[in-house]
């Protein structure tokens, strides 16, 4: 070994040995841990890999994201993936790409109309207001909490260009409709599979049917990277421009540190510009800088490994906590995947009916002092936030089932960190309130 070599495995042994003493596992004290909602898992792998990455000295996209790149795109199986530095960033881009001059008509103007649903996170919407588009929002069915297609037909106009919509907590909307309908009318569609890293419909992969799709690498999702997200797609042409309004909305494609790359830079007429200026300033488009740290990418990398264990332990937790809950079905009502999905649970939804004797907050409340995590379903219903106020939007009926969503729903978490004993624990709590 040479003497790097030496002092790198002397730098990772003394990480292993830090996180087993400071991170040491702590037995499970009923109503005294806390039972999270969400949050990561990790080990002395991803503190290395991070500290690997630092002592490349290389701190913007590198050797790291390239593999991570790579090897999350075969696990979904698409053929083009780019990381960003956010889910909500992948949104911004992924719609980004969608109102690029190049796609002619069918690019996403001001006053076009994108069919949505309220049940929503802001930054799955928000893309849609910062270009001047209209939301049209449909209500969902539960105990899936996916868009009911049902009311396709109906939110239709002659400006209507895409679909923009997210895979609720790990299940996964009605895909074989979804994708039929935007075929037959020739729209975009755009998937939301943030809360959803290793959902299967019909056993492909979420984010594969669409046109484009979004990942979010924050610590509450399926694995981190601290901050971070992805847009993927199998489509070139959309990669090509996704990645432009990434990086800066330049027009040349070289990897950082890389020049030349099409052996053009200084031969080439672009727009106005004197001829031969460097392809390297050239821009195309109004973009962002919105990459990630390679040091990101080897957290996200480590995560990478474990990802099939926690898509598991999520399933298991699912069932277990289904199986305890179930007695209590004339009074809650409890989530359900949707036909054909095989769902990475994200968390556990719970709706309360009108005859269970408690209200949400009465309810939440309990739970809290109980030491058990609980979060709402994002925004509820989108057009009731402040922000919202002065948003112009269509909407197919009254939504009956967001409005149930906005007061009675909640959701419990089901990440890789919760046992089976929590588990128990929450069913016995459920059971002592409820009873």
């Amino acid at each position: 070994m040479s003497k790097t070599e030496k002092l790198k495995d002397q730098i990772f042994s003394l990480i292993k040995e830090y996180h087993n003493e400071v991170f040491k596992e702590k037995p499970f004290v009923p109503g005294e841990t806390a039972i999270p909602v969400s949050g990561k898992l990790i080990d002395h792998h991803e503190i290395i890999n991070i500290t690997e990455s630092a002592l490349d000295a290389w701190f913007t996209t590198g050797r790291f994201n390239t593999l991570f790149e790579k090897k999350l795109a075969k696990f979904i199986n698409t053929k083009q993936l780019i990381t960003v530095n956010s889910g909500s960033s992948a949104n911004l881009v992924a719609f980004s790409t969608l109102t690029a001059l190049e796609l002619g008509d069918r690019a996403i103007k001001p006053g076009d109309e994108v069919i949505t649903v309220a049940a929503s996170f802001p930054t799955t919407i928000n893309p849609i207001l910062q270009y001047g588009a209209i939301p049209v929002f449909l209500d969902v069915d539960i105990p899936t909490y996916e868009i009911k297609v049902e009311d396709l037909e109906k939110a239709l106009s002659p400006k209507t260009k895409a679909i923009v919509i997210a895979h609720t907590m790990g299940n996964a909307f009605d895909l074989e409709t979804i994708s039929a309908f935007c075929k037959k009318h020739n729209l975009w569609l755009m998937e939301d599979c943030c809360d959803a890293l290793g959902t299967t419909y019909q056993n492909k992969h979420v984010g594969t049917f669409g046109d484009i799709a979004t990942l979010s690498f924050y610590p509450a999702h399926h694995i981190t990277m601290g901050e971070g997200g992805a847009v993927f797609t199998s489509n070139a042409k959309l990669k090509k421009i996704a990645e432009s309004f990434r990086d800066w909305g330049r027009d040349c494609w070289c990897e950082p540190g890389k020049d030349n790359t099409c052996g053009k830079r200084f031969c080439q007429q672009c727009g106005t510009l004197p001829y031969g200026y460097d392809h390297k300033y050239v821009y195309s488009r109004s973009g962002f800088n919105l990459k990630i740290t390679d040091m990101q990418a080897a957290l996200g990398l480590a995560q990478l490994e474990k990802l099939p264990i926690f898509i598991e332990r999520r399933k298991e937790n699912y069932a277990l906590l289904y199986q305890g809950l179930k007695k209590w079905q004339d009074k809650l009502i409890l989530p359900e995947a949707s036909e054909h999905a095989d769902p990475s649970w994200f968390g556990f939804l719970i709706s309360l009916k009108t005859n269970s004797g408690i209200m949400r907050n009465e309810l939440i409340d309990i739970l809290t002092e109980k030491k058990i995590g609980t979060r709402l379903l994002f925004a509820g219903d989108i057009r009731k936030q402040p922000y919202f106020k002065d948003i112009e939007f269509r909407s197919i009926g009254n939504l009956p089932n967001t409005e149930l969503i906005v007061n009675n729903t909640f959701w419990i978490g089901l990440c890789p960190s919760i046992t089976p004993e929590m588990i128990n624990y929450v069913v016995e709590v459920f059971d002592e309130i409820l009873s």
